[in-house]
């Protein structure tokens, strides 16, 4: 019988579609995991990996579960089904966090060797920006967007920003709360937004423009509007 000593790793996975939670679990092969995870239909987006650290004990996660829910009780996901109360691994906390608190129990243990935080590949890039528009969107349809949520009077210059496009850095003209001028034609900053992007899917206007080198829609998130 072999007495080699089975190992697995704490995984830290994320996904686009809840990005105020992580997921955090025990693995002993983790792209396996993410297959099984990924094979649901009934989220938007995948799970990717953020990091993992390699451990000796099957049950290592259930400990740092422990520590979590200690630390903070309301970090877990926890829902009432059919008068049942289900325990998830989810946490609502971002993945630095989750990572950060990895990251010191490793140090402590003289294994920090066994952490590994994962490349993004250019596909999870490209879904974060995909989820990011989508709840941009969302937000903008529950509450548009006004120039003077953010306190920017007309005559204003507001500043076409996308890595990549020829327009970027291009500026236009706040005429009222809800429309610039570019090019001698009025625009809501939606369409401006799309039509420069040279997309043909609806966006966010404030994702893709700056006032005074900062983004319109983290304003709007600072300002509390």
């Amino acid at each position: 019988m072999s007495t080699e000593k089975k190992t697995g790793v704490i995984y830290i996975l994320t996904n686009p579609s809840f990005p105020q939670y992580v997921k955090i679990g025990y693995a002993t092969d983790v792209k396996q995991r993410l297959d099984e995870l990924n094979r649901s239909t009934a989220v938007p987006f995948a799970f990717r990996v953020y990091a993992t650290y390699e451990v000796d004990s099957e049950l290592s996660d259930k400990k740092l579960h422990s520590i979590l829910d200690k630390l903070n009780p309301d970090l877990r996901s926890v829902e009432e089904v059919d008068g049942k109360r289900r325990v998830r691994e989810f946490y609502a906390m971002s993945a630095e966090d989750a990572y950060a608190v990895l990251e010191a129990i490793a140090e402590i243990n003289g294994y920090s060797h066994r952490l590994k935080k994962w490349k993004e590949t250019a596909a999870e890039q490209k879904d974060e920006i995909a989820a990011r528009e989508i709840d941009e969107a969302h937000r903008e349809r529950m509450a548009p967007f006004t120039f003077a949520m953010c306190g920017i009077a007309a005559g204003e210059q507001v500043e076409f920003c996308c890595a990549g496009n020829e327009h970027s850095g291009e500026t236009c003209t706040v005429v009222d709360d809800r429309h610039v001028k570019y090019g001698g034609e009025t625009w809501s900053l939606s369409a401006l937004a799309k039509h420069l992007a040279g997309v043909k899917v609806q966006v966010a206007g404030p994702r893709y423009f700056k006032y005074r080198g900062e983004w319109l829609n983290d304003m709007r998130r600072r300002l509390g509007k």
